[in-house]
């Protein structure tokens, strides 16, 4: 099921809403993570259609989302410049995702400092071959085009890169894009994990660096890092680059690893 189809039901209006495409978009019990945060924007954004460029954001992963959902979206505080959102999704009468969007019209920049340029550039996602996503969940292979960004692979430094794109890239502005793409790769702390074993986004604070993002071809590069890992969790900074290595996204997930 397309991306389309996912968001067609969420109309901005509060209410029930049957996500009748959820299943196509299932990782393990739940929806994933980044789908399920692309719905709680796109209610935002659609209740609300003239909010400001979207700023940054802070996610959290609360409980399982199934089809059967009850969406809601409110304007928690409405300044000069900046409008502040919140939005939620219920599944089974219990809140599942929380999010608040922070909205921003831009003013005359006080201070200018670009973001660096990513380090070790792994070089065109062309020049490397495409990954099989066979083993993945389903909605990966339909979705989503994936490369490798790294030489390395297998136990190691605890940092996963990954060049990826959507195969509709014409589906989505942007920063819904991105929002999808966000939470696709797995935790560095992958690599450094004793034993297989499942792991699951608990919450995601993102800031946007550039409120229209580009790049060619549709294809974004993508980072997670592994800050500190123990105790069951990983601490993730989560980074995102156009193709000319300019970062767009700047983030931290905490990451539950079990087994």
């Amino acid at each position: 099921m397309s991306v389309r189809a996912l968001l067609e039901p969420v109309t901005g209006r509060a209410g029930p809403a049957t996500l009748s495409a959820a299943s196509s978009w299932q990782q393990g019990r739940t929806l994933y993570g980044g789908a399920s945060a692309l719905i709680a924007y796109t209610m935002a954004k659609r209740a609300f259609p003239d909010l400001p460029p979207l700023r940054a954001a802070q996610i959290g992963f609360v409980a399982p989302i199934g089809s059967k959902v009850e969406l809601a979206a409110e304007i928690m505080r409405e300044g000069r410049n900046v409008t502040q959102v919140r939005s939620e999704i219920h599944c089974e009468g219990k809140l599942a995702l929380t999010a608040f969007w922070l909205f921003g019209a831009e003013r005359e920049p006080n201070a200018i400092h670009p973001a660096s340029q990513v380090q070790d550039w792994p070089g065109a996602p062309e020049a490397f071959e495409p990954l099989s996503l066979e083993r993945g969940p389903s909605f990966l292979k339909e979705n989503f085009e994936m490369r490798r960004a790294q030489e390395s692979s297998g136990p190691g430094e605890p940092v996963v890169r990954r060049w990826f794109r959507l195969v509709e890239r014409d589906a989505l502005d942007p920063v819904s894009a991105m929002i999808l793409l966000g939470d696709t790769l797995p935790p560095g702390a992958m690599r450094r994990m004793q034993r297989q074993g499942p792991i699951s986004s608990i919450n995601w604070s993102l800031n946007l660096l550039e409120p229209n993002p580009t790049t060619r071809d549709g294809w974004w590069l993508g980072e997670t890092r592994s800050e500190h890992a123990d105790h069951g969790y990983s601490s993730e900074r989560l980074s995102m680059w156009n193709t000319n290595g300019v970062q767009v996204i700047s983030g931290l997930q905490s990451v539950a690893i079990f087994g």
